[in-house]
Formats: C-alpha cells, structure tokens, sequence
C-alpha cells in the first residue's frame, strides 16, 4: 500500500487564506443583514448550510492540494555524466598586484566563478599553490559548496614564499581517478612568475593522454608592484620591496603558461575585462571526452494535487453560484 506524502508540507501555512476568507465571509455577511434589516427587506434563507458545508470542503481541498499530496512509486537510478576538474589557484603574494582591477586574485576568483555558472554535471575541485600546494575542496558536483570554497581562498592559505606550479600538477594528477576513460582537466590560474621552473618537465613526465591543462594568464605585461598588507594581513602598509630596497614589480610570464598548455594539449588564455576567454574555456571543455561517475538512486512519486484541487475548486464555485435568498412579498 502506497502511503500519502507531501511535497511541500511548509504551505501548511496557507491555512490563514481560507481562515481569512471564512472571517471575511462571515463578517460581509452579518454587514448584509444589517443592511436588509435597516431597509426592512424581508427575505427567505436557502442552502445556508449547503452553502457552508460546500465553501468549508472546497476551501480544504484546495489548502490539501496546495501541500503537494504525493504517492511512492518506486527508485530510479539517474547517471550522471561529466569531467573532473581540479583548479589550480595562484594564491603568492605576486597575485595581490593591481594591474588588473581590483587585482589578480580577485579576478582569478570571478573567472572561477564563471567557469562554475557554466558546469553542467562536471565535478570540480580546488587546488591552491604557491611554494606548496594542498587539496583544499575534493572534486564535487555540489557548485553552491563549491562557491563557498572559493569565497575563503586567499593569498595567506599557504606560508613561504615563491611559485611551484609543479607540486601543485602533482598533486592534482595522484588525485584523479586512474580507472577513469574520460578527459581529465587542469586549469591553472596564474600570473606565471614560476621561481621553480621544473613543472613543465613534471607535466611531460605524466605521460597522461587523458589529461588535459589549461592555462589563464592573470596579469599584464606591463606588471605592477605588490601591496604589502603586514604580517597581520590588514590594512596595506605599502609596497613589497627587495633586498636592495626596490620595489618590487611583479609582470605577466605568459611564456611559461603557454608551455604548458601545449605540453598539456590544451589551451593558453589571457584575462580579459570582457571575459571572453571564460566562454572559449568553457565551450573546449565542453567538447571533451565525458564519463559516467555516478548513479544516484531517487524516489520517484505520482503526484495527486489534482485529484484535490480540481473538486476543491468546484464545490468552492457550486457554493458560491447557489442562490442565498430570495425576496418575500
């Protein structure tokens, strides 16, 4: 025996609409007999209690329909199909520069964000480096999680100085499925200042036909200095300087970038404040080889609202269309 459930038992709180209307009812109706009373009009009562009867059922059997009444009628499995992706987020110091508005970083941030309003089944997963690198959200298809991830990530996520894009490849390729035949996906965001400069032999070393690396270069070629926020990250205090006392300017590498997408049979990309590179991103991804990662078994429900709201409706109309009263001589 299939049991009754409902949908959306929260609209219980719609029983203040036919509360309200039987007040409203009620109230226009004593103000009519007031009325008729006052012009000494004599009439004869029909159907009061049929009419009640009839308003009160039907206001119920709408207020039912409206909970979303539903029966079990069995599971079914939904495959899901998509690539996995692991974002490999440039989080030195170097990604605070303000070459682009409001700077690297926070741009980086947004063009993630984009990528993600774009995922359609894909799984997607954070990687953040700089001279180390750590997993810090696992692959997920949940993009509202994901969001959240990347609300957080900053320039102090990691301590020590420098660049090693190679750790962070590393890391990314022991974290992907082996047994999987789809495309694997890297994209990498990133001003390019790589003071280790070994990742792309590391990515050769792979010798992975499946992986995929993109690259998005964030920064100009012109460069710009790197604020200096104190030890305790607040307000900035000014400009990073060198050894010598130099300020210290912090350019595009767009080369090594480059390298890699080739090496990585993808792609190179420049930000741009029109975002076209997102949409060029996206459609190449897009066009990779899929797989199905996982079957979710979900309860699947006949629903029954109608068999409620439609004689809810009627008895309210039939109630409302029988005649109240007629005149006496």
């Amino acid at each position: 025996m299939n049991f009754i459930e409902f949908k959306y038992p929260f609209n219980i709180i719609y029983i203040i609409l036919p509360l309200a209307s039987c007040i409203l009812l009620i109230l226009g109706y004593k103000k009519k007999e007031r009325i008729l009373n006052l012009l000494r009009i004599k009439t004869v009562k029909r159907f009061r209690i049929l009419r009640t009867v009839l308003a009160v059922l039907g206001l119920a059997l709408i207020l039912f329909s409206l909970l979303g009444p539903q029966s079990f009628i069995g599971l079914a499995k939904i495959n899901k199909e998509g690539l996995d992706i692991y974002v490999l987020i440039d989080t030195s110091k170097s990604m605070l520069a303000e070459d682009i508005k409001p700077d690297r970083l926070s741009r980086a941030k947004n063009i993630i964000e984009s990528i993600i309003d774009n995922l359609e089944g894909d799984r997607i997963g954070f990687i953040p480096f700089s001279s180390a690198a750590y997993i810090q959200m696992p692959l997920t298809d949940d993009y509202d999680l994901a969001r959240m991830y990347l609300d957080v990530i900053d320039t102090d996520m990691i301590a020590g100085g420098g660049t090693n894009v190679g750790t962070a490849l590393n890391l990314a390729e022991n974290s992907f499925e082996e047994t999987s035949s789809a495309d694997r996906v890297v994209i990498i965001l990133s001003d390019g200042e790589e003071h280790n400069s070994n990742s792309v032999d590391i990515l050769k070393s792979f010798n992975d036909e499946h992986l995929k690396v993109f690259t998005i270069g964030i920064g100009t070629a012109k460069g710009g200095l790197v604020p200096d926020y104190g030890s305790d990250g607040g307000q900035k205090s000014g400009y990073k300087k060198d050894s010598n006392g130099e300020f210290v300017m912090s350019k595009l590498n767009s080369e090594t970038l480059k390298k890699l997408a080739s090496t990585g049979k993808g792609s190179y990309y420049q930000s741009s404040l029109t975002g076209d590179e997102i949409a060029s991103l996206t459609k190449k991804i897009s066009s990779l080889k899929k797989d199905t990662y996982k079957a979710d078994e979900v309860r699947r429900f006949k629903q029954l609202y109608q068999f409620f709201l439609g004689p809810g409706i009627l008895l309210f109309l039939i109630a409302y269309l029988l005649p109240e009263r007629r005149n006496t001589l």
